[in-house]
């Protein structure tokens, strides 16, 4: 069975090798920045950690997770110029070291490229995989969608907030895990738990996410807290407060919204209303729920215990970062 830590070292190698056309550089440069900086690689981890569910070879497994995470940066890429964002990892954007119609460019080469990659696979798992994959970029442009119209609407609801980051966040996890167990030889009851294990996480590593961004320890988290609250971004710690606040805090929450020339202490003031409110106890508690799901899921796949360890391990970490 492979470790976490082996498994990154493949993706992380196959990264490294990846050739690209010398020219032009202009094109490749971006992609190859970007692909290179560190993060997580949990989605191509996925794919080969379910694939290893079914066999020990995981070498077919390669290409596919490889176009998951060629796709997932290219998300990325297209993302932080809409968003206007200027870090990504800790280093500049690709749309601020090079350009915004770089980026634009760049990221729809990476489109290509995760499609070819994905090609690659064995000739019997194309077709399923090229659906799966068609798909899922599908639902996270839905996902996208919503996510911007959501900045726009003041009557977002908690069940539409988690659609959203389901189709923006989830369906990658639950995709991943699908396509290793199609690789691997699974049957079609294991794939669709597999899937769901991945829905349900991502859900729950996406909340989890909103909730440390207010109350997180910057030195744990390795980001900057209470950005989401200064961009007025609709998380579900802001539409569980619009949607459970009586007239005076949601007054006074909304004066806060509209409030940016004072940025310490509106972070400070929201989280004290987020406080009255207890959304943090709701918050949590929402995590536990679709955390349990996800394990309920990874129970039922039929493999021994003792090859889901990984998954299980992995789920456990996500869910354990501190506040």
């Amino acid at each position: 069975m492979l470790s976490l830590q082996d498994t990154l070292k493949i993706i992380n190698r196959e990264i490294q090798a990846i050739q690209y056309p010398k020219t032009p550089a202009g094109l490749y440069e971006p992609i190859a920045y970007l692909l290179t900086m560190k993060g997580k690689k949990l989605r191509p981890a996925f794919t080969l950690l379910a694939c290893n569910l079914y066999r020990d070879d995981v070498e077919a497994a390669i290409c596919p997770a490889l176009a998951w995470e060629i796709f997932h940066n290219f998300t990325l890429m297209h993302d932080d110029v809409m968003d206007k964002a200027e870090l990504r990892r800790g280093q500049p954007t690709v749309h601020k070291k090079w350009n915004e119609n770089t980026a634009v460019l760049s990221g729809d080469a990476m489109l290509i490229l995760s499609y070819t990659f994905m090609a690659k696979s064995l000739a019997g798992n194309i077709k399923p995989l090229l659906d799966l994959f068609s798909m899922t970029a599908t639902e996270i442009c839905e996902g996208q969608q919503y996510d911007m119209e959501f900045e726009r609407r003041p009557d977002v609801s908690e069940q539409e907030y988690i659609e959203m980051i389901r189709l923006k966040t989830a369906v990658m996890f639950g995709a991943c895990l699908r396509s290793g167990a199609i690789i691997g030889g699974a049957n079609e009851a294991d794939g669709q738990n597999l899937y769901d294990f991945g829905i349900y996480l991502g859900i729950a590593f996406q909340i989890k996410d909103d909730l440390l961004d207010v109350y997180g320890n910057p030195d744990v988290f390795g980001k900057e807290t209470g950005r989401d609250i200064l961009c007025n971004k609709k998380t579900y710690l802001l539409i569980s407060a619009l949607n459970s606040a009586d007239i005076t805090d949601k007054a006074e929450l909304l004066k806060w919204l509209a409030c940016n020339d004072r940025p310490e202490e509106k972070i400070v003031a929201v989280r004290s209303l987020y406080d009255k409110l207890a959304i943090p106890e709701k918050t949590d508690e929402t995590i536990r729920i679709f955390y349990k799901k996800a394990l309920t899921a990874l129970q039922a796949v039929s493999v021994d215990e003792n090859r889901k360890k990984v998954l299980k391990n992995i789920a456990e970490k996500l869910m354990e970062r501190e506040l």
